[in-house]
């Protein structure tokens, strides 16, 4: 159930990054590269938080990262049952839960069996399943197979796959947030990957702003809306610009997995935008669940759910774009 945000992906591939300061008057700003994707933090303080935030991004990617072979959730994805997980594996194991209750199981952690027989994850032998294997392969999913207990993880079959790829960008973006703010940064914009969160103002003294790209299939980049951010986090998740094609039959498989069907989802949802005060790791996994609902299911679960403020792009029936917009947005 992985996704595409701002057209990058969340592949935490790299185990290292680098992060450097520029200087602006009234605010400092970091930038580097993080969780196989750029980052850019800007705050307004005297002090420079470099190394503590290189700090922060390395623990997390130790506890999440399915790129890294010795993580921890690597570790229990191949059977380990002494791994005691962190305050990392287990906030964020609990927001999971969380969603996929509130999402009726669209969003399911446990899809990472599936998003690698797909191609689309860190494990490389890709099968192109059939049938046959498809079916196999939804017994190992489900998150309520899955229990967090005494620090531990207990899965009822060993063979279950946990990735929280599509939820762990946007917490590493709250973890750097909740730093700033522990030192009194009153403040600040977090970005990862097309990931934010902000808190107060820029330095001109107005409202923190992102763009909001068009689902451009050619491979450049425009932006269809911008947004203002005030105290808030947003995420956006896309299906067209990661795809697969079948060397045969020319057809393309999107990059988000059903977690019902155990196929590439089938939409003309292209991108959902979500903003809201929640943490950006909540707001990063609820984008995610909305683009693998059809475009009515998605409308309906918005209805029912204020919190989330979206901007959705789809495609009609005549193949034009089209926008809906939820009311509190």
């Amino acid at each position: 159930m992985k996704k595409l945000k701002f057209a990058l992906i969340l592949m935490l591939i790299l185990t290292g990054f680098s992060c450097k300061q520029i200087d602006n008057e009234k605010f400092k700003k970091l930038e580097g590269y993080a969780f196989g994707t750029s980052f850019n933090i800007a705050y307004n303080s005297s002090d420079n938080y470099t190394k503590e935030i290189d700090s922060l991004f390395h623990l997390i990617n130790k506890s999440l990262s399915t790129y890294i072979p010795n993580s921890d959730i690597s570790k229990i994805n191949k059977g380990d049952t002494t791994i005691i997980v962190d305050a990392y594996f287990t906030e964020v194991f609990q927001k999971a839960a969380k969603i996929y209750v509130e999402t009726e199981g669209v969003f399911d952690p446990t899809i990472g069996v599936l998003v690698n027989a797909w191609g689309f994850g860190p494990d490389k032998t890709k099968i192109n399943p059939d049938t046959v294997k498809v079916t196999e392969l939804l017994e190992l999913v489900g998150f309520d197979s899955v229990e967090l207990k005494n620090g531990k993880i207990k899965k009822e079959n060993d063979s279950i796959y946990i990735d929280f790829n599509a939820i762990a960008k946007g917490y590493a973006v709250d973890i750097a947030g909740r730093f700033l703010r522990s030192k009194n940064v009153k403040n600040y914009l977090v970005e990862i990957g097309g990931e934010i969160r902000t808190r107060g103002q820029k330095n001109d003294s107005t409202l923190w702003k992102a763009g909001i790209e068009n689902p451009n299939f050619d491979g450049t980049r425009s932006i269809q809306k911008v947004v203002e951010l005030k105290d808030e986090s947003m995420a956006t998740s896309g299906s067209y610009r990661k795809f697969k094609t079948d060397s045969i039959t020319g057809k393309k498989y999107v990059h988000i997995i059903n977690p019902r069907t155990g196929y590439p989802t089938q939409s003309n949802l292209l991108s959902v935008s979500i903003i809201s005060a929640l943490d950006c790791a909540d707001v990063d996994g609820f984008a995610t669940a909305i683009m693998a609902m059809p475009l009515d299911k998605a409308k309906q679960f918005l209805e029912t759910h204020p919190e989330l403020k979206s901007f959705l792009i789809y495609s009609d029936e005549n193949g034009n774009l089209q926008t809906y917009t939820t009311r509190n947005f």
